[in-house]
């Protein structure tokens, strides 16, 4: 026997460890095992491995960027969702104020000629336009009403026979209708020749 004395850590360097037996024993018996393999067929299962580590790599690959796409599509869908309830409840609340901005129309079409003048009615003026701007900011505009009659923008309230305006085309406008940009919120009604 040995005069060193023995410490935990020569004991651990002496002693193999579990794993590394079981790697010696593995690594023992594999030899027989390729060696009972020519080098072509080694090769050949090497290839054959590495052509399947390769397509399992290209298959998560593709997982992964349909993974992507996916949670890119469910982004973008979720943002027009939510644009398009913000612009809903947006339309919904202009729709609430065009009868407001009707009646100041019609009552500023009404005021008599010696009363345009006076303060009230510039106040008055002044609120009409504010309203006004607020909408155009939101992207409401008019629509017109001349030319040829819309179904798409227009909705005729009577067919009127006139021989200055030829069929088709609107002759006077009833109501104003207004456009949430590229979207009708309210046609307007028209007369149209007949």
């Amino acid at each position: 026997m040995n005069d060193e004395k023995r410490t935990p850590e020569t004991e651990m360097l002496e002693t193999p460890t579990a794993p590394e037996a079981e790697v010696t024993t593995a690594a023992a018996a594999e030899p027989t095992a390729v060696a009972e393999l020519s080098t072509d067929e080694v090769i050949n299962k090497l290839v054959q491995e590495l052509a399947d580590a390769r397509r399992a790599a290209d298959e998560a690959h593709d997982q992964l960027l349909r993974a992507q796409a996916d949670l890119q599509n469910f982004r973008k869908r979720k943002e027009r969702e939510t644009e398009e309830r913000v612009a809903l409840a947006n339309a919904r609340l202009i729709l609430e104020l065009l009868p407001v901005l009707d009646d100041f129309e019609r009552a500023f079409a009404s005021i008599p000629a010696d009363e345009s003048n006076n303060t009230w009615v510039k106040g008055f003026e002044l609120i009409w336009r504010k309203l006004q701007a607020v909408l155009e900011r939101e992207g409401v505009t008019p629509i017109p009403a001349t030319g040829p009659f819309d179904p798409t923008l227009h909705e005729a309230v009577s067919h009127e026979s006139d021989t200055n305006v030829p069929s088709g085309e609107i002759i006077a406008e009833v109501r104003r209708g207004y456009r949430l940009r590229d979207r009708v919120l309210r046609p307007s009604q028209v007369r149209v020749a007949q």
